[in-house]
């Protein structure tokens, strides 16, 4: 197994055609495929290819894009899913493509997208990928916790220069960084059926090979939330496990060092609030009086959450509300810190009897799909 690819960094300067082709994997879409395809045919830049993958559809995904000026593969159930999917699409239509933009198809891009991509990864030969700054407008508290979460996540992408994540939700990746990583001998493609978060692996490999990763400053992509707990349990699940798993792959090393350092982060934040829970509830229980420093962590939480809602693109009265009303942020994050939880013991469960979850079905399921 190759362990270091060499950086080939394409020479574009004297190259006036650019290729753009746009990758939709899709299982069970048909409430969004439509406005996401209307979105990439009405780009200022438009695209030079738009494919769409049906993966194990049983409603109209497929029947819907074909209305669309774009090409549609349709297949049953792919074993490997939507990595596998994109294999099969990039091979045949995009392995020679400069930009290669993978898009989820419950996701709205806006016009300027394609135009910024292929701007940002043609005047930066060292950039390997851009990733959109995704947010979500539905209605609902659970909704709303989500946009606030994924809005933290950008701010600190945007700050550091860098991200680990190539979102599939709607990101750019350079083909010369694809083909590289297509040339190893541990995968069929670009993407490895190994990892249950393909992303994060492809990402980790493009960064190994020399490229730079970030979130694009200029591109936002507008997608679903998860509406239901379950659902989004199922989801975090798939990822944090996934990341997991690829991170003891990986090791710890120069790229690897800050992820590490947020999954033990993770463990301590889990076991410092659930002390300090602890320790309020027993005081009040055996009617102790409380200290007034013991409110100053409640105060700090809500401190920062008010302040993480002031950079929510799109916030409105609620969204502030909800971050000064403490609770329902405060149990957001000890569910967050539960699933992270979660996703260790299963790993280490899965690695003590070698039995590994199929996340991608578990997801499916709590998604009732």
């Amino acid at each position: 197994m190759k362990t270091r690819q060499l950086l080939v960094i394409p020479d574009n300067s004297t190259d006036a055609t650019v290729e753009v082709t746009v990758l939709i994997p899709a299982h069970n879409e048909e409430k969004s495929i439509a406005m996401t395809l209307e979105a990439v045919l009405s780009q200022d830049r438009p695209a030079d290819r738009v494919v769409v993958v049906a993966n194990g559809c049983d409603d109209r995904t497929a029947d819907i894009a074909r209305s669309f000026p774009v090409t549609v593969m349709e297949f049953p159930r792919l074993a490997h899913r939507k990595a596998e999917a994109l294999n099969i699409a990039w091979a045949e239509y995009a392995k020679y493509s400069d930009v290669v933009v993978c898009l989820d198809a419950d996701t709205v891009l806006p016009p300027n997208a394609l135009r910024d991509w292929e701007i940002e990864l043609t005047s930066d030969v060292t950039l390997g990928g851009s990733s959109s700054k995704f947010t979500m407008q539905q209605p609902g508290i659970l909704s709303r916790l989500q946009k606030a979460e994924f809005a933290t996540w950008t701010d600190t992408a945007l700050r550091k220069g860098w991200t680990s994540v190539l979102a599939g939700t709607g990101c750019a990746i350079s083909g010369a960084a694809l083909r590289v990583i297509a040339a190893r001998d541990d995968r069929q493609g670009p993407w490895s059926y190994e990892s249950a978060t393909e992303d994060f692996e492809l990402t980790y490999r493009i960064r190994e090979s020399g490229w730079k990763c970030h979130v694009s400053t200029t591109v936002r992509a507008y997608t679903d939330s998860m509406s239901t707990i379950r659902a989004l349990w199922g989801q975090r699940m798939k990822w944090q496990t996934g990341t997991v798993e690829d991170l003891l792959t990986f090791g710890l090393n120069r790229l690897t060092w800050r992820d590490w350092g947020q999954q033990a982060l993770g463990l301590l934040n889990g076991v410092m609030r659930l002390l300090w829970i602890f320790v309020l509830v027993g005081a009040i229980s055996m009617g102790m009086t409380i200290a007034w420093f013991w409110w100053c962590f409640p105060l700090l939480f809500v401190w920062l959450e008010v302040y993480r809602s002031m950079r929510i693109p799109h916030r409105d009265r609620k969204d502030m509300l909800l971050a000064a009303s403490f609770f329902p942020a405060e149990l957001f994050t000890l569910l967050r810190l539960a699933w992270f939880w979660a996703s260790w013991a299963s790993v280490v469960h899965g690695k003590m009897t070698h039995k590994k979850i199929d996340r991608w079905a578990a997801q499916y399921a709590a998604e009732g799909a």
